[in-house]
């Protein structure tokens, strides 16, 4: 016999149970739609708060409207065999939890996750914009549904099990349940305490999940901030733009769905997170559009003052010999003048050895400069640069005997390749110029080991 529930809604089958509490997917006989409808026991292990929750779900949903979110139908008060319980019914959306088509083996590019960031954030707008707020509390894959692929289209979306919702209203006014998904919660929440911003970190954790197929909770975490970059392949803006969502500080989260939503498409440059070594010699100035990068020699101490030490008393001597005519100096001054120019060639031109390198919206460019003699060591147009990879300096050990291989840094440009001279960079350079290079051109930073 086919089980109803108040002798009009039809049950079809069972999605999912709890203890206490079922939800069915479910015929409306009276108007022939499908409909799924969650049910709550007042059974042994009945809790109050659970019931406060259903309440509040059915008066949220009751006052919402909106075609991405489930639509309010039906709130009953039954009695059965079971034992009393009560019943919501909402339309039915017929889709599957971005949870479910993860784990079917469905990926999502980097433009797929943008568009379904803008489709969510544009709900959560909705939802915090009406007075009071509306805050979801548990926004994570299984609870975003979305239509199989259109075109050039990932689907429409959907949010949905408001079972967690809760208004500010209600927060101001009374006890807090601390209710949400572990890996989906921002700290916050842990304290019983939310805000609009705190739907943007679930948010953005989930959007995480796509990017990367790991569980938030499984990825590593930096005081507090989850690091996802090397797992996902995304371009640094938009890591940039994930880790804002998922800041762990409040104050470093935007503040609201709508502000994060303008920055989705031109997220502002989020702070490098490794400082500019003390003492570095580079100058590094930039604008949006161009960059320049001067770079000289970070050694110049005493070795740079011996070498040019030497050779300002050979040409010292050979000059004053020159001037004075000296009869014993003048024989060895041709050999004095070979010998000074090579000391020159070999200790003080090394010192003054500068590298710039210049990207303009049309080309990069990079310049060898000597004595303030510049040529140009590599040119191409900035439409191909492509990558940035930076081997980190490595010691091994062959043979017993120790080898080190320094830190390089080279910008890829199709065919062409713009290495940063090692002998003006100390690794800790390379380190920060990798990460500012990677956030300035907008491109992931490949970092290898040496061979």
């Amino acid at each position: 016999m086919t089980e109803t529930i108040g002798d009009r809604y039809e049950i079809q089958k069972e999605l999912g149970r709890q203890t206490g509490r079922r939800t069915v997917l479910a015929l409306d006989r009276q108007t022939d739609r499908q409909v799924v409808i969650k049910q709550l026991w007042l059974g042994e292990d009945f809790d109050w708060k659970d019931l406060k929750l259903f309440e509040r779900e059915a008066d949220v949903l009751k006052a919402l409207s909106h075609p991405n979110i489930p639509e309010y139908l039906d709130y009953l008060e039954l009695t059965s065999d079971n034992g009393p319980s009560f019943a919501l019914a909402q339309s039915h959306i017929n889709c599957r939890s971005l949870e479910a088509q993860l784990t079917a083996g469905r990926t999502f590019s980097e433009s797929d996750v943008k568009v379904l960031a803008k489709s969510l954030l544009e709900i959560l707008i909705y939802l915090h914009g009406l007075s009071p707020p509306v805050i979801h509390r548990d926004i994570k894959p299984s609870n975003i549904l979305l239509s199989d692929r259109s075109g050039n289209s990932p689907g429409d979306v959907y949010l949905v099990d408001f079972g967690s919702v809760q208004t500010l209203a209600a927060q101001e006014g009374g006890t807090i349940t601390v209710v949400g998904t572990y890996g989906y919660m921002p700290p916050e929440q842990f304290g019983g305490r939310v805000v609009p911003a705190s739907d943007l970190y679930s948010l953005g954790a989930a959007l995480i999940f796509l990017a990367t197929g790991q569980h938030p909770s499984e990825l590593p975490q930096k005081k507090l901030q989850l690091q996802f970059r090397q797992r996902a392949g995304l371009s640094p803006r938009f890591a940039d733009w994930l880790e804002w969502m998922t800041e762990p500080s409040l104050s470093k989260r935007f503040a609201s769905a709508q502000a994060s939503l303008d920055a989705l498409d031109d997220p502002p440059r989020r702070p490098a997170e490794m400082a500019k070594p003390a003492n570095s010699q580079i100058r590094l100035s930039q604008t949006s559009e161009s960059l320049t990068l001067l770079a000289r020699r970070n050694d110049s101490g005493f070795l740079g003052i011996t070498a040019l030490t030497i050779v300002g008393l050979i040409l010292g001597w050979l000059m004053l010999g020159s001037i004075c005519g000296f009869g014993a100096v003048l024989p060895i001054n041709p050999f004095g003048a070979v010998l000074g120019g090579l000391l020159f060639a070999a200790l003080g031109l090394p010192i003054l050895r500068q590298q710039r390198l210049e990207i303009t919206p049309r080309q990069i460019t990079l310049f060898g400069i000597v004595a303030g003699i510049r040529w140009r060591q590599a040119q191409a147009s900035r439409s191909v640069v492509d990558r940035i990879v930076l081997q980190r300096a490595q010691q091994r050990t062959i043979h017993d005997q120790l080898i080190r291989t320094p830190a390089k840094l080279t910008i890829l440009a199709g065919r062409d390749a713009f290495p940063l001279e090692e002998g003006l960079f100390t690794p800790d350079d390379l380190y920060w110029l990798a990460e500012e290079l990677s956030r300035w051109l907008n491109l992931p930073l490949t970092i290898e080991e040496a061979p």
